[in-house]
């Protein structure tokens, strides 16, 4: 009946069923699953999402929500009886206003795409990862996703001036002001701001955009220890004043990955160092940028901070070294039976704590391979194991050894994609219960029926 209802008022195009819901996917790594669903709903404004999600309310029907489906934490997984909406044809750039540095987007529009938009204008819009080419706006703002410039520009949320979002009611909340400023009363936005679709579905946002940068240098250096690479962090910040933009670290399982046969890239310095670190400085005069860089390279080297170094010279060494970094589509290959996480651990303590987790995990036969790299500098670091077996007890158990410690070393069992389905049952190690309670309570007032992303982050 609610199908029906909803191909009434929006017409066979904007509702799919049969057949074109299941030549669809959840993810964009799982393309050969068929998509369950009722029916898909492609809304292309602010008022279908509205229309749609009042009549959905009114039959109290489930709806998870779908962007560019590049999320790892079971989000967009849908049953038969659940209707999915995909803001996929919400993709317009409605605004770009130089002057008040803001751009205005519809939710669908894919991150590559804003940072190009903004790059045409002298702009630079810095959120930026791996997955910008598919990922869309309104999923990065949904999961408050981060990324390899938090570091410098902070998380999504710290991008983002006015939100649109709707209810699940089909009540529209719309602040689209182009402002910093604004302390009158509560910021309503943040409460769609990483909570993964589950308190309303975001719609449109003006986001806060940054002068271009005239100057970029990156550079990719061994070291080697960890207590080198946390000095490094900090010398290396205090001496670009305030220009560093990013700071990744690659384990050797990492670095070698990527930079060896069938992963297309060369390594920029050779393997068997213990420590990769690729950093990125955004600054205004290239001449000087550059001089200055060198020296502090020429410092750390000879004070033994770093073994070796490679500084990009051009924009396609940049590309070159970065895409080590970004392409992470070709682990693939080398990984069977993924299983990967993004945790947050206080950076003093991320070496030990890596050192020990691979040591524990060695002894265990089903893990084949253990890749570690990460935004060191805000303290994500991301895990992937490749396994022999693909078993719910081998998952859990990894599970309990990845997230188990983080409660005593105050760290996060998620740092930027979520928690949607698959974690959970871990989130009391990161949040207090009088927490998750506060959360259910807002759950429950905004969505009492709890028909938007239903079972996501907790269960009601």
């Amino acid at each position: 009946m609610v199908v029906q209802e909803l191909l009434n008022i929006l017409g066979p195009g904007k509702v799919l069923t049969g057949a074109s819901v299941s030549e669809r996917y959840f993810h964009i790594w799982a393309t050969q699953s068929g998509l369950q669903a009722a029916a898909v709903i492609l809304p292309r404004s602010t008022s279908e999402v509205s229309h749609v999600l009042s009549i959905c309310n009114k039959y109290v029907q489930p709806v998870i929500v779908h962007g560019g489906l590049t999320g790892l934490v079971g989000s967009t997984e849908s049953e038969k009886e659940q209707i999915v909406i995909s803001l996929e044809k919400m993709n317009s750039i409605e605004e770009i206003d130089t002057q008040s540095r803001t751009m205005t987007v519809q939710a669908g529009v894919i991150l590559e795409n804003i940072q190009e938009a903004a790059k045409s204008n002298g702009m630079l819009f810095p959120l930026n990862f791996g997955a910008k080419g598919s990922a869309h706006i309104g999923g990065a703002i949904s999961t408050n996703a981060g990324g390899l410039r938090v570091f410098r520009y902070g998380q999504t949320r710290n991008l983002i001036l006015g939100l649109e979002a709707v209810l699940a009611d089909g009540t529209i909340i719309s602040s689209m002001k182009k402002i910093i400023k604004d302390n009158s009363g509560y910021d309503v936005k943040q409460l769609f701001i990483g909570s993964e679709g589950t308190l309303g579905i975001v719609t449109k946002a003006v986001l806060r955009l940054q002068e271009a940068p005239q100057s970029r240098n990156s550079v990719i250096a061994a070291l080697p220890n960890y207590k080198n690479v946390v000095a490094f962090l900090k010398f290396m910040d205090a001496g670009l004043a305030g220009t560093l933009s990013a700071f990744e670290l690659l384990w050797p399982s990492y670095y070698e990955s990527m930079t060896s046969d069938p992963a297309p890239f060369k390594p920029p310095i050779p393997h068997g160092y213990p420590y990769y670190v690729l950093l990125d400085s955004l600054a205004s005069n290239r001449g000087k940028d550059k001089l200055r860089i060198e020296a502090l390279l020429e410092h750390a080297l000879e004070n033994n901070l770093i073994i070796d170094a490679a500084l990009a010279e051009n924009e396609s060494d940049q590309q070159w070294f970065w895409s080590i970094r970004e392409q992470i589509e070709h682990l693939q290959p080398l990984l069977k039976n993924f299983q990967g996480f993004d945790i947050s651990v206080p950076i003093p303590a991320i070496g030990t704590y890596i050192n020990s987790l691979i040591e524990t995990c060695d002894a265990i036969p089903e893990i084949e391979k253990i890749i570690s790299f990460g935004h060191v500098a805000d303290g994500n670091i991301h895990l992937i194991f490749g396994k022999s077996v693909q078993s719910p007890e081998l998952v859990h158990r990894i599970n309990k050894l990845v997230y188990l410690p983080l409660k005593e070393l105050g760290g996060s069992i998620s740092a930027e994609h979520g928690i949607g389905i698959d974690k959970k049952d871990y989130l009391y190690l990161s949040r207090s219960q009088n927490e998750i309670d506060l959360m259910k309570r807002l759950k429950k007032a905004l969505d009492p029926n709890n028909i938007l992303n239903p079972s996501r982050i907790f269960d009601m």
